[in-house]
């Protein structure tokens, strides 16, 4: 048996051993519904007898119960069952019942019998006795709330979590990965180094404070002048269009449980508004008569309204108006509009996680247009592009291309064609086998190349994106006049090599801890006069240090200078200057670095700058840690 399906055999039967647990600690009024392995373990999903719940003090309790069970040595049974049997067998059971009920005409039902008190619905497969389950190695780590099926409206349930690995070592190993990714969490670190908040006001929209927005901004610069050099131009545009284009580009017949709408008024107003009542006669394309209604402000509108608006979830349709605004020569492509707009995307309450998924963020988003005969090239620029910005970051990443899907739009020639292209550049950049092909998952207008990222800590991130759009370009009427004279569509290419800058900026929160490269960290020099006499000088070399482009605070105030060091080093400055007599007399500093005990001294203060300077051009990983 290969090792990731004795992992999910392994993790499953767990989760029924998770479940027995429960049921004998907490009675046979236990509801229990499902229990997957999952990546690190697995998971049971209970509602439990009115006034009881499972807290973090009842874990090592479980886990006790888990052995006790192990230890039985049970057989474990499974046996084909009738609908009527299985209805009969589950009938205290509301949730099994559900499952049971919605199973197709004709599908065979087994049950998993472990010893004879415990049966759960399952397809398997599991173990044969439960002494094959000695030596696991689990902990129950986490209980949280879950929804019936992922659906608010539905029962309130415990989740309870567990990790479980074949031994102690690898348990031992993971748990200690986890509490350094607790270490790292990007939004703990983001509010000890003040980079953003969250307000409720607003959720899943970032409020960036003005330390994190010195590094939104560095990031912002380093995108825009690697882009110039290849070639591309930037653009912006409206943030919320009329529903008339959300209609062309297929984003209203597609994605509007996800766009926020702007609804144009009526004049209307109702008491009992719901937002639901919105999306759901949005998709009833027989209702374009009917008054919707929007929840607390109580507003009613028409479906047929010309002022309905959209924010804008993506940038594409505006490029493409951008592009359709004249005539174009082949003469002219490839042509890259390149654009960080704000987008906003809504989601579920449950689903949004600090910087990793928001509903208002940014993209360092591109939409190149070209001639089919330009895709090849084109693209083995973008991927010398993401190299470079990878390399900066100090991070590794992999390719992943996705073929056509069976709902593609589209020539089938020109997509045989595009991934014939796409497989040879990546041959060419990652040698054959070197990427991972993902057949027939393809967006529906156009293969695609996902590039994920790994972090110090092992995990992998999509960020890059190489996305070929044939059907976007028709949707718009786009052409260009082609050399022989005739009108040709151009092909769009859809790319991103930040992807969201949100997401990326919490991904190189964790990936640093906070302990950001000198280009990027928020302030990069902290200036501590020693005494009030020497603020003139630390001003001086504050002027000096700002008009060669570094990022500096200086704290003036006549406060201990051990007090205002201890200030900088928890905001995790790259450089701290300490200035007092000597340093003003011979125009030098003295410099505390980041992740070091010992002070440089006497540096001249230009060469200091000058060595700023260059780490900022360079774009450097590493802290100078000596100026010999």
């Amino acid at each position: 048996m290969e090792r990731e399906e004795y992992l999910q055999v392994y993790r499953h039967s767990l989760a029924h051993i998770l479940a027995k647990a429960v049921i004998e600690l907490y009675g046979k009024d236990v509801q229990y519904a499902i229990g997957p392995q999952i990546e690190d373990g697995a998971y049971y999903d209970f509602v439990l007898p009115e006034g009881k719940s499972i807290t973090e003090a009842d874990f090592k309790t479980i886990e006790n119960k888990m052995h006790e069970i192990i230890k039985r040595r049970e057989a474990w049974t499974r046996k084909e069952v009738s609908r009527e049997e299985a209805l009969e067998l589950f009938k205290d059971q509301k949730f099994k019942t559900e499952l049971i009920k919605e199973l197709p005409e004709g599908e065979t039902i087994t049950v998993y019998y472990t010893g004879d008190d415990y049966v759960d619905l399952c397809r398997g497969p599991h173990v044969e006795n439960s002494q094959e389950l000695m030596s696991a190695a689990f902990q129950i780590h986490s209980c949280s709330m879950a929804y019936w099926r992922g659906d608010e409206k539905r029962e309130h349930m415990q989740r309870v979590y567990m990790y479980a690995y074949p031994s102690k070592d690898e348990l031992k190993q993971h748990v200690k990965m986890i509490e350094e990714a607790r270490e790292r969490d990007h939004k703990k670190i983001g509010a000890q180094l003040e980079l953003f908040m969250f307000n409720e006001t607003a959720p899943g929209m970032p409020y960036w404070l003005p330390r994190g927005w010195q590094m939104y901004q560095a990031l912002l610069k380093y995108s825009r002048e690697v882009q110039r050099r290849h070639g591309y131009t930037e653009i912006a545009a409206p943030l919320i269009n009329n529903k008339k284009l959300w209609l062309i580009s297929g984003h209203w017949a597609h994605y509007l449980n996800n766009m926020f709408i702007v609804p144009g008024l009526d004049g209307y107003t109702s008491a009992d508004a719901n937002i639901e009542d919105v999306v759901e006669d949005l998709k009833d394309a027989d209702a374009a008569k009917k008054q919707v209604k929007i929840q607390a402000g109580s507003v009613v509108y028409n479906r047929e309204n010309p002022d309905t608006m959209a924010a804008k979830p993506m940038n594409c349709p505006n490029a493409m108006l951008t592009y359709k605004r004249k005539n174009r020569s082949y003469k002219e492509l490839p042509i890259r509009y390149s654009e960080y707009d704000v987008l906003h995307r809504k989601e579920k309450s449950g689903q949004m996680n600090g910087l990793f998924r928001v509903q208002e963020f940014r993209q360092d988003d591109d939409h190149t247009f070209v001639m089919e005969s330009q895709i090849k090239e084109e693209i083995a620029d973008i991927i010398s592009i993401a190299d470079e910005v990878y390399k900066t970051f100090g991070v590794t990443y992999r390719a992943e291309l996705s073929t056509r899907p069976d709902d593609f739009m589209g020539d089938i020639e020109v997509w045989n064609r595009a991934e014939a292209d796409l497989k040879q550049i990546l041959d060419e950049q990652y040698g054959e086998g070197g990427y991972e092909i993902n057949e027939g998952d393809g967006a529906f207008y156009g293969p695609k190349i996902d590039l994920q990222i790994k972090d110090a800590l092992g995990r992998e991130w999509q960020c890059g994106t190489i996305q070929l759009d044939f059907q976007l370009p028709h949707n718009f009427g786009l052409t260009y006049t082609a050399e022989d004279g005739s009108q040709q569509m151009p092909v769009v290419i859809h790319r991103a090599i930040y992807g969201s800058l949100e997401r990326f900026i919490g991904i190189v929160i964790e990936n640093f801890k906070g302990n950001f490269p000198f280009w990027l960290n928020p302030y990069q020099v902290g200036l501590v006069p020693i005494r009030e006499e020497h603020n003139a000088y630390a001003k001086k070399v504050e002027d000096l240090l700002l008009k060669n482009g570094v990022r500096v605070e200086a704290d003036y105030s006549d406060k201990n200078m051990k007090t205002k060091i201890k200030n900088f080093k928890n905001f995790k400055d790259p450089y701290i200057l300490v200035l007092g007599d000597k340093e003003a007399e011979e125009n030098t500093v003295s410099i505390n670095v980041r992740g070091s005990n010992k002070q440089i001294q006497n540096v001249p203060l230009e060469k200091f700058v000058e060595m700023c300077k260059e780490l900022n051009e360079k774009h450097s990983l590493e802290l100078i840690q000596s100026l010999d």
